[in-house]
């Protein structure tokens, strides 16, 4: 006999409960977002200025002066890259499930929601990756605390 989830034996249904808080929840991720935009513009700007006027004001040997300060300006970009897709993730959900709010659709309601996993697996994963570089930094530092 085949068993079956408790899924599989009803729909789901989105009621005006459910509406509203859906409805709160787009402005609330519409509103981080952008804020998320704004954060990488700021450090994409930061990481630019940083490259331009690092190397001037470092009062370090000029050319070391000049590879930090590009390193620096080099680390903010990427740094905003990486962070950009997550805000670009949460910007697409909140521009999907407003529309399928707005018009009761049901592929846009299934795109917010492939966005919104979308942004969470790049947070856990980046989570994850974070966690193991702290994990080797860790492991690195007692390793070079113990050869002095």
């Amino acid at each position: 006999m085949k068993e079956t989830s408790a899924f599989e034996s009803f729909e789901l249904g989105i009621n005006s409960e459910i509406k509203d808080y859906l409805t709160e929840t787009v402005k609330w991720s519409s509103f981080l977002a952008i804020l998320g935009f704004v954060g990488v513009g700021l450090m994409i700007f930061a990481g630019i200025i940083m490259g331009i006027t690092g190397a001037a004001s470092s009062g370090l040997a000029s050319a070391y002066g000049a590879g930090y300060a590009s390193g620096i300006a080099l680390f903010y970009i990427i740094l905003a890259a990486v962070y950009f897709f997550p805000v670009m993730y949460l910007f697409r959900f909140s521009k999907s499930m407003k529309s399928a709010l707005k018009q009761e659709n049901n592929n846009d309601f299934a795109k917010a929601f492939s966005s919104l996993k979308s942004h969470y697996k790049f947070l856990g994963i980046f989570s994850i990756v974070l966690i193991s570089l702290y994990i080797l930094v860790i492991i690195g530092a007692v390793i070079g605390a113990s050869l002095f």
